[in-house]
């Protein structure tokens, strides 16, 4: 079996971080989002992965490497344009071969890993199986719909008016019965070839596809507010170590990582929090649900639920929460302006001014 990883979308939700960098390497609890689906195809036993990407394809590859660090064989395809994740099947051919694989979206996070569905998938071997799990708003991501014994008879791309509030979790496993139906598919509205779509023409002919329904945590990263929901799931479970230096004018609290290198000097910390190699902490206070990347400095302010990425500097910022901020960014106050109004009035006028 083989693992198919998609890192080669653009990231326009996750904007301005994604303007001048990939959304996958961006880390929660200072790890990059993509290496937790690697280690989660690890684990399951899959060794051969081959990667699609795109624009930020130096990027991607500056981070994973040759795969060695997850025990993987990695292998780069190029996407020159993100046509849909049906198409990152179609320009994979080669590289899958007839072999059965696990597709997953590199910005996707799953607690639980995908061990138990990797087994099953090699020990029944349906055509397909798909992951679905319960969600609010359904409108937002491809839905199935199921009949009354639980077998998948639809799939829709973010529709109008959902059949259900079952949406298409980013893995998905596939035997080579996958290659007909994404050569076989055209181009949907918005232009892209479509894997719900492939799975459907699946379903039409009669294909064993399969579903289960995930309970535990999933979220698709693509966005700030989930970002920072996953940054506090992961940081929920992180294990406190106290490894920089830390002087005795400090309060720590809870779960905290002190990575090696990081100094923290008269401030006061609430776990679960997380702090990177060579960052610097004075007189601050960071709160709960925060990861501060390697190489950053917080002086003289007070940051909670929040990521920040490497070589960022806050000082003097008062308070900051639920922020994403990007890699050697710089936040200082703004300066203050003289208090004064500035009046055209004409004869008789009335006025009023807040004191």
């Amino acid at each position: 079996m083989k693992a198919l990883v998609l890192s080669g979308g653009a990231g326009t939700r996750l904007r301005p971080i994604t303007h001048t960098s990939a959304k996958q390497p961006v880390p929660v609890a200072n790890k990059p989002v993509l290496f937790y689906g690697l280690e989660a195809i690890a684990e399951a036993g899959v060794v051969d992965v081959g990667i699609i990407v795109g624009d930020t394809a130096d990027e991607i590859r500056e981070a994973v490497g040759d795969g060695s660090q997850f025990g993987l064989r990695v292998t780069y395809i190029r996407q020159h344009a993100p046509l849909g994740l049906a198409h990152a099947v179609l320009i994979a051919r080669e590289f899958l071969g007839e072999d059965d694989f696990v597709m997953y979206l590199g910005d996707n996070f799953i607690v639980g890993g995908i061990t138990p569905l990797v087994e099953e998938f090699r020990s029944e071997r349906p055509d397909a199986q798909i992951l679905l799990t319960h969600v609010p708003n359904p409108t937002c991501f491809g839905v199935a719909e199921l009949d009354a014994e639980g077998k998948v008879v639809a799939l829709e791309e973010k529709p109008e008016f959902p059949k259900s509030d079952l949406a298409l979790v980013g893995v998905f496993l596939f035997g080579p019965a996958v290659h007909e139906a994404v050569r076989a598919i055209g181009p949907s509205d918005r232009g892209e070839l479509e894997i719900s779509h492939a799975v459907q023409w699946l379903i039409d002919r009669e294909r064993d596809v399969r579903s289960t329904i995930i309970s535990g945590y999933w979220k698709d990263t693509g966005n700030v507010t989930d970002m920072l929901e996953v940054n506090r799931s992961v940081l929920e479970r992180i294990e406190p170590a106290i490894e920089g230096t830390v002087t005795d004018d400090c309060e720590i609290i809870g779960r905290v990582r002190i990575e090696a290198g990081a100094e923290v000097r008269g401030s006061r910390i609430v776990g679960p929090v997380v702090i990177g190699a060579g960052t610097v902490i004075k007189d601050a206070y960071i709160g709960p649900f925060t990861a501060v990347a390697e190489g950053c400095l917080i002086e003289d302010c007070e940051i909670e639920y929040s990521i920040v990425l490497s070589g960022a500097s806050l000082t003097g910022a008062r308070r900051v929460e639920a922020s994403l901020i990007g890699r050697h960014v710089t936040v200082t106050p703004a300066p203050r302006n003289r208090a004064a109004h500035r009046l055209v009035l004409g004869d008789h006028s009335q006025a009023q001014i807040s004191a």
